[in-house]
């Protein structure tokens, strides 16, 4: 992973006050603070003697999916391109809990019943998850769907509370029983319902990535939503990545970075406000079932998506000091917490002694 020396671009930067104690002896290869990763690249500029860079938005697991790459060959770019947005929509039919013939569709729909087979490639992101889980304490846990089912956004509803004490029980990621002989997926107990919402988007952008290096990539990014990752830098230059505040429009400063992956949760996507008052927000505390209240957004950096996706996850449910002292165990992995209160903290690796 390299984060450029910033020195020479925070001309073009603003409000960069928070970094100005960060030295470039000490960055890590990926310093950000963010809420919401905005990628802020120049729009396409292209050299058809030369090359170009090409870009493609499409939806794809219930978020923007975007994959721009700089390609010497136009045909051939936009064949890459269509091939790595087809590998996002494959994870996707395999993995949504949303669409009818997904397999974790099927394990949601008879696992409590009976053994469901699944394929390799799904249940070992299901031991990833469960690896995730056991490491955190339970922090991270895919079966917050137990009750994240019965949270709809964009009608505001939320369970009654009678009712919620009692889902709450089925968040319990030993509750998923894994037979790798059999390669099955079954359920300890009758209602329990997962979710790969947390770990499947970081799983994707890195698929998509390793997809864009063998057609001889060397310059792009694969973003879905708050997941990202940097292939090399942009042609010399580097990728720039805007910080959306959490609570106002338009961003608190922007970084140079390349060959990184970047994964941000935060409270502010998909969220409603109560009649008391209160955000309900998608990111649930396993431990009671209901939002995770002491941050605002965590951004976490490291090699590979499908590390940095879990991790802000879980750091989000930890809070500041738990997730800082987390992460801080963590070697090559940074991240930066803005607690409730809108204060920014960082992991040891990115303050200069």
């Amino acid at each position: 992973m390299v984060i450029r020396p910033f020195g020479s671009y925070f001309g073009l930067v603003s409000d960069c006050a928070p970094f100005l104690r960060l030295t470039c002896a000490h960055l890590p290869v990926s310093l950000i603070v963010s809420l919401v990763v905005v990628l802020l690249s120049c729009t396409a500029f292209s050299d058809r003697a030369f090359g170009a860079w090409l870009t493609e938005d499409q939806a794809i697991m219930g978020t923007n999916v975007r994959v721009e790459i700089w390609s010497d060959d136009e045909a051939k770019g936009r064949e890459t391109v269509e091939q790595a947005m087809a590998e996002m929509r494959r994870i996707d039919a395999l993995m949504s809990p949303y669409i009818a013939t997904s397999e974790l569709a099927k394990i949601n729909a008879e696992a409590s019943v009976q053994p469901v087979v699944v394929s390799t490639e799904l249940f070992d992101l299901l031991l990833e998850s469960l690896r995730h889980s056991e490491q955190s304490g339970g922090a991270f846990d895919i079966t917050f769907a137990s009750v994240g089912y019965f949270y709809d956004y964009r009608r505001k509803q939320k369970p009654a509370e009678s009712s919620l004490k009692q889902k709450a029980m089925l968040i319990n990621y030993k509750l998923i029983k894994l037979d790798p002989q059999k390669q099955s997926v079954s359920f300890g107990q009758s209602g329990v319902r997962i979710d790969l919402g947390g770990i499947a988007k970081g799983y994707a952008v890195d698929k998509a990535i390793h997809l864009l290096k063998a057609a001889g990539v060397e310059h792009g990014l694969v973003r879905a939503g708050g997941d990202s990752r940097l292939l090399g830098d942009k042609k010399g230059r580097p990728w720039w990545l805007g910080i959306k505040h959490p609570r106002q429009e338009g961003f608190i400063t922007s970084l140079p970075l390349e060959n990184v992956a970047v994964s941000t949760s935060g409270d502010y996507e998909r969220f409603f406000i109560d009649e008391s008052g209160h955000r309900q927000h998608h990111i649930l505390d396993p431990a009671n079932g209901k939002p995770a209240m002491s941050v605002q957004s965590v951004t976490v950096i490291a090699d590979e998506a499908v590390l940095t996706d879990p991790l802000s996850t879980t750091v989000f449910v930890m809070g500041v000091q738990g997730g800082l002292d987390y992460i801080n165990r963590m070697p090559g992995v940074s991240v930066i917490i803005i607690d409730k209160a809108g204060q920014m903290f960082y992991s040891d690796d990115l303050i200069a002694p």
